[in-house]
């Protein structure tokens, strides 16, 4: 499987395509097609028939579509610009045990990005 250095529920901003500069978050990531479904990015409208059969109302259904992973970047909920993610390692100490973590970061403001947007 692909790693990804843009991960589920982060806030990111589409820099290309017709939703070019819309911020989102992202609901999932696709990684055997290289995308991410962002949040009220990439609208799809389709027309549908009423089926009185199973009750289903016809009418338009708007939908999210995915985007290539390329054309996002992650926004960095510190200094809130767009960025590069880098990786580092972190030592930890538990239970008198040493441990690396790998955490991303942010290449503007150089701080730890939280999985979720939100810093613990």
């Amino acid at each position: 499987m692909k790693q990804f250095r843009i991960h589920k529920d982060d806030v990111v901003m589409v820099m290309a395509g017709k939703d070019k500069g819309k911020v989102g978050r992202v609901l999932k990531v696709l990684h055997k097609k290289d995308r991410v479904l962002v949040e009220k990015v990439n609208i799809y409208i389709r027309h549908t028939r009423p089926n009185p059969q199973l009750q289903q109302p016809g009418g338009r259904i708007e939908k999210e579509m995915p985007l290539h992973v390329s054309n996002v970047m992650l926004q960095c909920p510190v200094c809130n610009k767009v960025t590069r993610v880098g990786y580092r390692y972190l030592e930890e100490v538990k239970d008198g045990k040493s441990a690396r973590r790998r955490v991303r970061f942010c290449k503007k403001c150089n701080e730890i990005l939280v999985r979720g947007g939100k810093k613990k």
